[in-house]
């Protein structure tokens, strides 16, 4: 069963129009695997690629759903290393450390078409 914050998250929610719908479901204790479709919605400044900006939000969503649904960011580092082309599936898997003193820490990978686009890492508190 896929992982949702809320039926309106603009990451993970199924009746928000304009938003990822990231479909995760938990592969492991802590670790969440899925992907979403990159809709022409989601252009950039680059005519036919994702805004990067769309990027950062499928793994910062992936990464607070790794940590469990009560998770909130407190810092969040990405990586862009490549392009990811509208009209795809964009593959994200996370995984989050145990929690400790009230935080997690978690890191996340998106790839397009067996390539590595982006990478993140951050720190989510409960």
């Amino acid at each position: 069963m896929p992982l949702v914050h809320h039926e309106l998250c603009f990451g993970c929610g199924r009746a928000n129009l304009f938003g990822l719908s990231l479909e995760l479901e938990e592969v492991t204790d802590g670790a969440v695997a899925g992907r979403c479709f990159l809709k022409q919605d989601h252009q950039g400044a680059d005519r036919g690629f994702a805004h990067q900006g769309v990027l950062a939000a499928a793994l910062c969503e992936a990464m607070a759903l790794a940590c469990g649904l009560n998770a909130h960011s407190q810092t969040v580092q990405i990586e862009l290393f490549a392009r990811a082309p509208v009209g795809v599936f964009l593959e994200v898997q996370a995984r989050a450390e145990p929690a400790t003193g009230g935080s997690a820490l978690a890191t996340a990978v998106a790839s397009s078409d067996r390539l590595q686009v982006a990478s993140a890492r951050g720190t989510f508190r409960y």
